[in-house]
Formats: C-alpha cells, structure tokens, sequence
C-alpha cells in the first residue's frame, strides 16, 4: 500500500464496488505522447488493461473512462476494452458528470472506484467509496488512494486492480476460470 492505509480497509472497500472509473491519461496510458512529422499524436495503452475491464464486466462491475476530452483513439480503445459507448465521459468537471450519473442511476458516492494518477484527480478520489492510484502517480494522488498499484500507468494498473476487486468480492476464481476457457 505504501500511504499508512492498510491492506484490510482497501478490501473491506473493493468489496462494495460497483462501478469502475478510469482516468485515462497516465492510468491506461504511461502519459507519453508520440508525434509523427506531420503533427498526429498517439499514445501506447496496455492489452491487460482490456483483460482487466473484460473481468470487471463478468463480475457484473460496470466500467467508464473519464477524461476532460473523449478523443478518437480513446474511443478506438473503448471498442478494445469493450466500453459501452455510453460510458466514454468526456468532462472537464469530473464532479459534475458524476452528480448525473449518480442522478441518473441510483448509484452513491461509496459505489465507485476511481483510478486517477494526477492533481486534477484528487476531488472525485476523496469522494468515491474506493480511490486507486497507479505506482507512478504524482505524491499527493498516493497519499489520499486507497489502493496504490504496483503497475505504473499503461502497464497494467486495471488488469491488477480487477485482481483485487474481484478476489476481494469472492469472485475471481470463477471470472478466471471462464475467461480461461474462452482463450
């Protein structure tokens, strides 16, 4: 864990979550850009990241990205990973589009996980019921996590997070059994 917190409240905490919310940039991605001569951006995103929200999903654990700009690379991921189209948020005010979803569906505050690795993510990490960081966030983002993973951003942090929700929730035997027998 590394912040003080203790392993024991983190499970106690993954086990009420229902919903997932992954910042993008720096979680799924290591916060690298690349840019061709002629000026296109692209990012690197991780495959087990995609088995992550694929086992969250079975485990009946809905998954969102959420970030200031949903960009077309970031929708061509949230096909791979299998996001439904409706929970692409692209928000600057992360606080606000989460009142509406929680409007929306019923869902409280102690629901949620949220994956965020930078200042602008501290907010909505002390509100939800489970705040997660990746090992390389910045210092005030681990201080306040809950959950700080040992993958870096882009390297897996979700496809471990899973790990933990599901196996504190009873359910990752069964969710890697069938995802086994798929392959």
């Amino acid at each position: 864990m590394g912040n003080g917190k203790s392993r024991e409240a983190a499970v106690e905490k993954a086990k009420r979550t229902k919903f997932v919310i992954l910042d993008i940039h720096g979680v799924l991605t290591d916060n690298t850009l690349y840019y061709t001569d002629d000026g296109k951006k692209s990012e690197r995103f991780s495959l087990r990241d995609r088995l992550g929200c694929l086992a969250l999903m079975e485990g009946g654990i809905s998954v969102a990205f959420l970030t200031s700009k949903i960009s077309r690379a970031d929708e061509q991921v949230g096909k791979i990973y299998n996001i439904p189209t409706e929970y692409l948020w692209g928000s600057s005010a992360k606080m606000a589009r989460l009142d509406e979803f929680e409007k929306d569906s019923g869902l409280k505050d102690e629901d949620f996980c949220y994956v965020g690795d930078e200042m602008i993510d501290l907010g909505i990490m002390k509100r939800v019921g489970f705040s997660v960081a990746p090992a390389d966030a910045a210092s005030e983002v681990k201080e306040i996590a809950d959950y700080i993973s040992s993958a870096g951003g882009g390297q897996g942090v979700v496809r471990e997070l899973a790990e933990f929700i599901l196996t504190a929730q009873g359910k990752w035997e069964a969710i890697k059994e069938k995802i086994s027998a798929s392959g």
